[in-house]
């Protein structure tokens, strides 16, 4: 099944989150279901201009990647 440790250094490299000082930054597990909770999706999905905004909504996701 390969290595499941959290890479959560090498995630680093590809975070594209501008919350400062989140807590789950790299943690791509812990970051998904603290989204999910809320009916939303990370940062990480969205394009720079879209997650600057916060809005990390279903409806937004859908709005731009809907077709």
């Amino acid at each position: 099944m390969g290595d499941t440790k959290c890479k959560a250094e090498s995630n680093l490299e590809r975070c594209t989150c501008t919350y400062p000082g989140c807590p789950r930054k790299g943690m791509c597990c812990d970051c998904l279901a603290y989204h999910w909770k809320s009916r939303q999706l990370p940062g990480c999905l969205f394009p720079p201009e879209v997650e600057r905004t916060y809005d990390r909504s279903l409806a937004t996701f859908v709005k731009i990647y809907g077709g």
